[in-house]
């Protein structure tokens, strides 16, 4: 039982899972070369488990709009490295944010516990990584590429397509590894090939999605969409409608929010659950 199964299994906490994120990228559209020297990776993921994190997420490839593909060397140059140091600084799990196959196993060897997905276990050979390590994974929904995903994204009902395309992946990952669904987790990707509307709709109908029996990751840390409905704010000024947005998750069902502001969100998650 790796430590992300001890979480599982653990007593259940009074409020939803808060996932850290450490992107070890230059062009993160958040916090692009923020954490890419080993002292800086260190250091923030011990102030994350001190913030009171849960869990870890480790991602060497940005995923923003536009954002161009990493190789597979230098992604493994990237990501590998800091598995190590964050193991070395915390017992916290660590979920390894990537697509590709050759990445997920060297980043369980080097200590991840669990594998996040933007393109939800597609690639060939990535449900082969997973049958043979048996670790708990996430599943995004996301509608085109980094290049083109926000060039008129169209559905006929987003909050059904998006559920369809999550229902059948996690199926399809239980009929290929025999994982439990506990450990399937299922995120729909809000600003991943969705329009604002289409964002608020998810939002709006979040419960859906819950009430399907797996765990429910909401990221929406930061993203354009809180700067939208905040008028245009900038990145920086987006804090408190980020963590606003975790606790309505969280409220509505969410068993995961991926965040980059630990400290405020615990806080507030802490407060909101105490005062319910």
């Amino acid at each position: 039982m790796n430590r992300f199964q001890a979480l599982l299994r653990s007593e259940p906490l009074d409020r939803a899972l808060v996932m850290g994120i450490l992107n070890v990228t230059p062009d993160s559209f958040s916090d692009g070369g923020r954490w890419t020297h080993e002292a800086a990776i260190r250091q923030h993921a011990t102030e994350m488990a001190a913030a009171g994190a849960d869990l870890i997420d480790i991602g060497g490839e940005s995923t923003r709009p536009g954002a161009e593909p990493v190789s597979l060397e230098e992604e493994l140059a990237r990501v590998i490295p800091a598995i190590k140091w964050v193991r070395a600084e915390t017992n916290l799990p660590i979920s390894v944010d990537t697509s590709k196959p050759e990445v997920m196993a060297a980043a369980l060897e080097a200590g991840a516990d669990m594998i996040n997905d933007v393109n939800a276990l597609q690639a060939p050979g990535a449900l082969d990584v997973v049958r043979e390590a048996m670790v708990p994974v996430c599943l995004m929904h996301r509608q085109g590429t980094p290049q083109t995903m926000q060039d008129n994204p169209v559905y006929t009902d987003v909050v059904a397509d998006v559920e369809a395309f999550l229902l059948a992946r996690a199926q399809a990952v239980q009929a290929e590894t025999g994982l439990d669904s506990s450990a399937i987790w299922l995120d729909p990707g809000f600003g991943f090939g969705k329009t604002l509307e289409h964002n608020q709709a998810l939002f709006s109908e979040l419960d859906t999605l819950v009430d399907s029996g797996y765990p429910v990751l909401v990221g929406v840390s930061r993203k354009r969409m809180i700067g939208e409905l905040l008028g245009g704010a900038p990145i920086e000024e987006r804090v408190c409608g980020s963590v606003s947005a975790a606790v309505l998750a969280a409220l509505k069902g969410a068993s995961v929010v991926r965040v980059h502001d630990v400290k405020e969100t615990v806080d507030a998650l802490t407060v909101a659950m105490a005062l319910l």
